[in-house]
């Protein structure tokens, strides 16, 4: 029996990587808790040894050696201790070994689901481990099962031994995909949550981390920090914006995310299912920064206020509607993307009277996104 313990743990840790010491403090856990199944009243005097070069596991009772015996539970008589161990002194300490197969089967029952509990434990300590480890991070899944109620799909995700099912809920979802089960798809890990079963893997496709990882798969120089991602703004399905610079001057950063024949944005943007995207290039102006947030439209001039993060900004009259966009998308993602309120005007409303000839700004930058 003793071999057979040493060999599953073995197996354990091969197949699903859980450590051999693990591993023995949970099979020494689920001999004591048996142990005190069947002897509730000697719960406090037993000892579990494992020698794993002898591959042996012995229980012990430790009870002093008196004359008089008080208390049976960790005491015992010399005629008694000599009876175990002929050499048997007052105030020795007498081991006696327990044997686990006189254990009561509701006692043997319990020592098992101590075991399993433990290895379950591990598996979800290891997955929690390994999955915020990938927090924030792009991952490839395959979505085994959509709930026909909330729409929600489970995303099996992961390799080998550490795989679990992510949750990409209904508001993570791109308006207007649809997900079949089967389907092989990119997710964006936002958050592991410690539940009291297993850990909670929150997935999303409408986070604006998921277009940043692509681009950091699809072109080189992101990967390599020639080009950095300054911020991004996204609306799932329609449009993102993406603000890029370098420092080097040699790398035009706009050039780089669109590639040859803008094969690079085109892999991004079948993998965002048709999703637009614009790339931008980021400048440390305000003034300009913002007028390039505003692409496709022309823009003529931008006046940034001396305080707050409001500017105005005139554009041809024919490119009003286009700097503005559909239903205001333009307009908005180039305001989340810049961190500033734009207001848009047109060129025939402009008043020189009203604001000066140079537009101000001392103010900062949209924070880079995470």
């Amino acid at each position: 029996m003793n071999a057979e313990f040493f060999d599953a743990i073995a197996q354990i840790e091969r197949e699903k990587g859980i450590p051999k010491g693990y591993m023995q403090e949970k099979i020494v856990q689920a001999l004591t808790t048996a142990f005190r199944r069947d002897n509730e009243e000697e719960n406090s005097n037993l000892v579990v040894e494992m020698n794993e070069e002898l591959r042996e596991i012995h229980m012990y009772l430790l009870k002093q050696v008196v004359e008089t015996v008080e208390d049976p539970v960790t005491e015992i008589s010399l005629e008694e201790a000599r009876s175990i161990r002929g050499t048997a002194e007052l105030g020795d300490e007498l081991r006696i070994e327990v044997e686990a197969k006189k254990f009561g089967r509701i006692a043997a029952q319990t020592a098992r689901q101590v075991i399993i509990q433990g290895i379950r434990e591990a598996e979800r300590g290891m997955i929690f481990d390994e999955f915020t480890s990938r927090e924030h991070e792009i991952m490839t899944g395959i979505i085994t099962r959509i709930d026909p109620r909330s729409g929600s799909a489970s995303v099996r995700i992961g390799s080998g031994s550490e795989t679990t099912e992510g949750l990409l809920s209904m508001g993570e979802q791109v308006p207007g995909e649809r997900l079949m089960e089967g389907d092989r798809i990119k997710v964006y890990v936002v958050e592991v949550r410690r539940t009291s079963r297993a850990p909670q893997v929150l997935l999303s496709r409408t986070h604006p981390g998921l277009v940043k990882r692509l681009f950091e798969l699809e072109v080189p120089e992101i990967y390599d920090g020639t080009v950095q991602i300054h911020s991004i703004a996204r609306e799932a399905g329609s449009r993102s914006k993406l603000a890029v610079w370098s420092e080097d001057p040699n790398v035009d950063p706009i050039g780089a995310c669109i590639g040859p024949r803008g094969s690079r944005v085109n892999n991004i943007v079948a993998e965002l299912h048709g999703e637009k995207v614009d790339v931008i290039r980021y400048d440390e102006d305000p003034a300009e920064y913002i007028a390039q947030a505003l692409s496709p439209a022309d823009v003529i001039r931008v006046d940034v206020a001396e305080e707050g993060k409001n500017c105005r900004v005139w554009v041809p009259d024919d490119q009003l509607s286009l700097a503005i966009g559909k239903e205001g998308q333009n307009a908005r993602l180039a305001a989340r993307l810049t961190g500033y309120k734009i207001d848009i005007k047109a060129e025939s409303q402009y008043d020189e009277d009203e604001y000066d000839e140079e537009p101000v700004s001392d103010e900062e930058p949209a924070e880079e996104i995470e």
